[in-house]
């Protein structure tokens, strides 16, 4: 975070300087309403850069004040310590007049509004890319709305209960989080006057990182960017979400950790709590090992602790859904049952489920070698976290595609994620071999 005195620098001169204008015509003296006129004008822009300066301070003050690192409480995204709500709204319109318009074209207000938030994100700074230097941070209220866009494309950044849990963190730095194990463990009876026993919990600490990740270039034509009926930010946030939900659901779900976030799949099978399907065969008699039968899902939803079992759910791919969806019991009733409450939602074998197409679809062929398909998960799925540092870095890319009449726009987020489930009693994964 730059000091007050660097972000205000500017202004304060410009402000100087208006103060240095007044003083020279106020010794040659105001003889005409013409030099009378400039020095109001010069008088009231002084008073403008006065409010701002003291506007900026107050609210570098209370930002300071408000950030934290660390895992911050579970919360709503967003409900990062704004300075003030008006600078809030201040900040959002300058960042939309930074979009629309380039840095080269904000105000002298606007430069210093957005200066606040300016930091190098690791994107090389300044000259990142050919008509760039280092870019902004989105407002809050952009940063939630492209979140809530990447929902759209996988389950693993929803959050709430019996989902993996969300970390929002102010700043990158490595956050070491608590797991515990203690499943294994029982009280005891103790007799009057008796010592008890000393057991201590199994208690590790999980690293995460903050892996950085890019939208790609996103290019807008000038002829789009000047129609003032096109939403800029709409645009943005939709491409953006698109683009960074799909990657960070991949990697949440199948990354392999060390050099990336560590997915749920890895992290369930470097725990070896994994059960091979013996297919639908066990039910009708007919089908193949590159089915899944109830007794597939009966051995899945077992090889998880009962402790963690009543705040459970599947995970699986859609086309794996649409198989489930048509097996049925030994006693001829389906799995998959619409729920007849409203709003209540539709599970299998009593649970619910999420949709994620990262994970495996089944073998739909025969083929020269065994193939191994993670298909499905069970478990509790919030003993599986994803670290995401709240801000989203934007760079407008003025001049590397002003030939073709462009602007380009990229941004930059960073994420991880890593297994809570130390004892690996929370979750396993059925496998389909054929």
């Amino acid at each position: 975070m730059r000091l007050p005195e660097e972000n205000n620098r500017a202004l304060r001169e410009e402000r100087a300087r208006l103060a240095d204008q007044m003083a020279e015509m106020a010794d040659a003296g105001l003889k005409s309403a013409e030099d009378r006129d400039k020095f109001n004008r010069l008088e009231a822009d002084a008073r403008r850069l006065k409010d701002r300066i003291e506007l900026v301070e107050r609210a570098d003050a209370t930002y300071r004040e408000t950030r934290r690192s660390g895992p911050p409480p579970a919360g709503t995204l967003g409900e990062i310590g704004s300075p003030t709500e008006g600078f809030d709204r201040e900040y959002r319109a300058a960042f939309g007049r930074y979009l629309r318009q380039g840095r080269s074209e904000l105000t002298m207000e606007d430069r210093a509004i957005l200066r606040l938030e300016t930091r190098d994100m690791g994107t090389g700074g300044q000259a990142a890319f050919p008509g760039s230097s280092a870019g902004f941070f989105v407002p809050v209220g952009f940063v939630f709305e492209v979140e809530e866009a990447m929902k759209y494309y996988g389950p693993m950044l929803n959050g709430g209960p019996q989902m993996p849990r969300i970390l929002d963190t102010d700043t990158g730095a490595p956050l070491p989080f608590p797991a515990a194990d203690d499943t294994a463990q029982v009280g005891e009876q103790v007799d009057e006057n008796a010592s008890v026993t000393v057991q201590d919990v199994n208690i590790q600490q999980v690293m995460f990182g903050a892996f950085k990740y890019s939208t790609k270039v996103v290019k807008v034509s000038l002829e789009l960017m000047q129609d003032s009926a096109f939403d800029i930010e709409d645009f943005l946030i939709a491409e953006f979400g698109r683009r960074l939900g799909r990657i960070i659901n991949t990697k949440t779900t199948v990354g392999a950790g060390a050099v990336e976030p560590l997915g749920i799949v890895t992290a369930i099978v470097a725990g070896g709590n994994i059960v091979t399907a013996a297919g639908a065969f066990t039910n009708d008699g007919a089908s193949a090992a590159n089915t899944i039968g109830s007794d597939d899902l009966t051995d899945l939803e077992h090889a998880v602790d009962p402790v963690y079992r009543p705040g459970a759910r599947y995970m699986m791919n859609d086309s794996t859904l649409k198989s489930l969806k048509k097996v049925k019991d030994k006693y001829g009733r389906p799995l998959w049952q619409e729920s007849t409450r409203d709003g209540s939602p539709a599970t299998i074998n009593g649970y619910e489920y999420a949709i994620n197409n990262a994970l495996d679809e089944l073998q739909g062929s025969p083929s020269s070698g065994p193939v191994t398909r993670r298909t499905v998960i069970f478990g509790d799925l919030s003993k599986h976290a994803i670290r995401r540092v709240r801000q989203l870095s934007v760079l407008r890319l003025s001049e590397r595609f002003a030939e073709y009449g462009q602007v380009a726009f990229l941004g930059f987020g960073r994420y991880d994620s890593n297994s809570l489930d130390i004892g690996h009693r929370a979750q396993a994964i059925l496998q389909n071999i054929y």
